[in-house]
């Protein structure tokens, strides 16, 4: 269907129809997926933060671990 036939259609419909067809219309802009923003390399550098003790057994594991 080209856009003319479309247009014509919608001249068809009574006002009020007209309407909803536009907010339908809205809806549907409204749903266009965003751009996919590619990440930049480092972009995260500072954000994330370990701690000193991150590689240090858990006490809630001793009785698990080897003596």
């Amino acid at each position: 269907m080209s856009l003319v036939d479309l247009v014509a259609k919608l001249e068809k419909l009574p006002p009020e129809k007209q309407a909803v067809v536009e907010e339908f219309v809205d809806f549907l802009a409204s749903k266009q997926p965003a751009e996919e923003k590619k990440p930049v390399f480092g972009s995260f550098k500072g954000k994330i933060t370990m701690s000193e003790d991150f590689d240090e057994p858990l006490e809630d594991f001793k009785e698990y671990m080897y003596p």
